[in-house]
């Protein structure tokens, strides 16, 4: 009888423990993006931290950033300034680790973790990876420590993303992006692989 019982219960523990685990997304984690909830159900404080993280054919890409929500507020132009260097999140600059080297632009960026900032403006945005990644806000920013300078025009997301949201985004085994969506605003960092 008591051989009957173990597996019983190690059945329904592993039941619950699936189900109660505080809706955390496991597979989201390992590949893919955090998303908060749509804005009319936000009601989280302040700039959570945040992942995005996903493989473009054999190589890794993994984000860390943190995710302010628009609360009503003007974003560009407003609470971010057009024209000023910003981290592309809140807090400590957001982070791009590539787990082997890419090409971004037609230039080859090497194996490692970098800092993501950009420079709004209201037609063209200046998309910039920096060698020195653990910073906070602008502060320590140097434009000698830059390996890309990036001309994009942003695109127009058709409803609102209310948190700051990054993905990673395979096009195919070669080719993929690094988009950030916020507010109605969408930019997209193309990716490829080294030859």
């Amino acid at each position: 009888m008591m051989r009957l019982m173990i597996p019983f219960l190690c059945a329904c523990l592993l039941a619950w423990s699936c189900q109660n685990n505080n809706g955390h997304d496991h597979a989201a984690h390992l590949h893919g993006e955090h998303e908060s909830p749509a804005a009319n159900t936000d009601t989280i404080k302040g700039s959570p931290q945040r992942s995005a993280m996903a493989n473009i054919g054999p190589v890794h890409i993994h984000l860390e950033y943190s995710s302010p929500g628009v609360r009503g507020r003007i974003i560009w132009g407003g609470l971010v300034p057009f024209g000023e260097v910003w981290v592309t999140g809140a807090h400590n600059a957001t982070s791009i680790q590539f787990y082997d080297q890419v090409k971004i632009a037609g230039k080859v960026v090497p194996k490692g973790k970098y800092a993501f900032f950009t420079i709004p403006d209201s037609s063209e945005w200046t998309l910039i990876l920096n060698r020195n990644w653990d910073q906070h806000l602008v502060d320590e920013y140097d434009a000698k420590d830059d390996i890309l300078r990036l001309k994009v025009k942003p695109d127009t997301l058709s409803t609102v993303q209310e948190r700051l949201l990054y993905k990673v985004l395979a096009d195919n085994e070669r080719q993929g992006k690094i988009e950030m969506h916020w507010e109605k605003l969408k930019l997209s960092l193309p990716v490829e692989l080294k030859e």
